[in-house]
């Protein structure tokens, strides 16, 4: 079994901001897409839940349908009753049975005046329901509409860098396995507590990149000599110097270019 070589201060570094790049590619692609995800899956909730009311009120329309026929033949039934008593009105044998009957033949009159004011409400109710689902459909053809715009927006952005993010997240992994565990917990703790997300920083003209605040002249120097791992006092970041980072962001382009 081959030993693995030991890793010096300068290849920790590099492998830390070899990471760094990687990570912020994907940051970017990540960016790109913005909240193009979440709005979609929004969008989508919002188109389900449009159909859903759609399909309610139709079924409720058609049941308003189904009721009007209904006391249309409740009022077909009341007349041939009327029709029946007033015929028995010819044969009764006494004022009693006559008044009996013609108290028969109000109550369905009346029978017949309560189910064509239900018969008014329902058509009313009809045209209130007609309305409300020409406005709904109004409003999930405008949101499907936009839902279909995001979509294909999202799948545009997808298909240009779901290869390249796939084999970033693919090489993040690599490095991370060649990067010591107490290194690559400070280097996640670092970058999850920053708002950019950035662990590892270079000095660029005497300044930390990330936090811009100067770095006093014997700490650039310790930083250049590669020694040991040294962190911005006022981000926590861990810092590199200009040289190799120039030369790490050469290596990195290189291996983007050919993704």
């Amino acid at each position: 079994m081959t030993k693995k070589k030991e890793q010096t201060v300068e290849d920790k570094l590099r492998a830390l901001y070899d990471l760094q790049l990687v990570d912020s590619r994907i940051d970017e692609i990540k960016n790109m897409r913005g909240e193009l995800p979440l709005e979609v899956e929004d969008l989508k909730d919002e188109v389900a839940g449009l159909n859903k009311r759609l399909e309610k009120l139709h079924v409720d329309l058609s049941n308003i349908e189904v009721g009007i026929k209904e006391k249309k033949a409740s009022i077909d039934g009341f007349k041939e009753a009327i029709k029946r008593y007033t015929e028995q009105q010819n044969d009764v044998r006494n004022n009693r049975e006559f008044d009996s009957l013609t108290k028969e033949v109000e109550f369905q009159n009346l029978e017949i005046e309560l189910a064509e004011k239900h018969i008014r409400e329902m058509k009313a109710s009809i045209e209130f329901k007609k309305e409300n689902i020409k406005e709904t459909q109004e409003k999930l053809n405008g949101r499907q509409e936009h839902l279909d715009h995001k979509v294909s927006e999202l799948n545009s952005i997808m298909s240009e860098t779901e290869r390249e993010e796939n084999l970033l997240n693919q090489k993040s992994v690599e490095l991370q396995e060649d990067i010591e565990a107490r290194l690559l917990t400070a280097y996640h703790r670092i970058r999850n507590g920053v708002r950019n997300g950035l662990a590892v920083v270079s000095i660029e003209r005497g300044a930390s990149a990330g936090s811009y605040f100067t770095i006093p002249p014997q700490t650039q120097v310790e930083i250049a000599a590669r020694k040991k791992i040294i962190t911005d006092e006022h981000s926590g970041r861990i810092l590199v110097d200009s040289a190799l980072a120039e030369e790490e962001r050469e290596k990195i382009e290189a291996m983007l270019a050919k993704i």
